[in-house]
């Protein structure tokens, strides 16, 4: 038996990064995983090339399409996970977007555009993921990504800092409130991971000058790395996956860094 073995879970924003291989990572601990994600395209292809991973390991995959803040969308997607599993035991927030912005020039457009997905968007999927835990009985896990621009502003990403402190907020909150359901919430924080959100990033830091070359900001985000170097995404799977698992049962409304040491708090 492994730590994730037979444990249904849904991991959103699953078609690349970090989502994908937290999915992967459950996969090879033999649990049931739904890829879910706003590119569905992309999303299906990525279970179908998990899908010997899984067999190899004892589980399954599935996928969903799924716009995070839309409430009826992420009700269909945890209809399809329990249609398919049997139940729901894990439920990884993950989705994500940002769009650099100097801190003047930051619009209501944009404000929204994170807040929305970041936010909003966890909040559902921690109510909805609690009903279907709640009404299936034995508790379940919800665990949110944040980020170290939950612990600390940047002056570029504003919006995006606000709304990782909000998953920290909304961690906390659900973890007080679902307690008594046996239901914990937990996240952690990722540093600078070397994943195609962040390519997307550099490209707009370049775009407003807040950088002048590629892969310029990820090389000054790094000098400040205890570690010596950024992450990659397998650096942060072990942590999801014991988050996941029974081993982490005492834990709930807690954010864990996983930064190489980057924000000391």
């Amino acid at each position: 038996m492994t730590r994730v073995s037979g444990r249904s879970c849904i991991v959103t924003g699953a078609a690349q990064g970090i989502g994908r291989a937290i999915g992967e990572a459950l996969l090879d601990e033999g649990a049931l995983v739904c890829f879910a994600d706003i590119n569905a395209e992309k999303v299906a292809k990525v279970a179908q090339a998990n899908a010997q991973r899984a067999a190899d390991a004892g589980g399954q995959v599935t996928h969903a399409a799924v716009d995070v803040t839309d409430r009826a969308q992420v009700r269909a997607m945890i209809a399809h996970t329990v249609a398919t599993f049997g139940r729901l035991d894990v439920k990884f927030n993950n989705a994500g977007v940002n769009k650099p912005m100097n801190f003047l020039d930051v619009t209501e457009e944009n404000w929204h555009f994170i807040m929305d997905i970041n936010g909003l968007g966890c909040m559902i999927g921690m109510q909805e993921a609690a009903r279907q835990m709640i009404a299936q009985g034995g508790g379940g896990k919800i665990i949110n990504t944040a980020s170290i621009a939950s612990r600390q502003g940047f002056d570029n990403v504003a919006p995006y800092c606000a709304s990782k402190w909000a998953v920290v907020s909304l961690t906390q909150s659900g973890a007080r409130d679902l307690a008594k359901h046996d239901i914990t919430v937990t996240g952690f924080a990722p540093g600078v991971v070397d994943t195609e959100m962040w390519e997307q990033v550099d490209q707009d830091l370049m775009g407003i000058g807040a950088a002048d070359r590629p892969g310029q900001a990820m090389e000054e985000f790094a000098a400040q790395i205890l570690k010596g170097r950024v992450a990659k995404p397998a650096d942060i799977t072990g942590t999801t996956t014991f988050l996941a698992s029974k081993d982490s049962d005492y834990m709930t409304g807690q954010i864990i860094m996983i930064d190489g040491g980057m924000t000391l708090v």
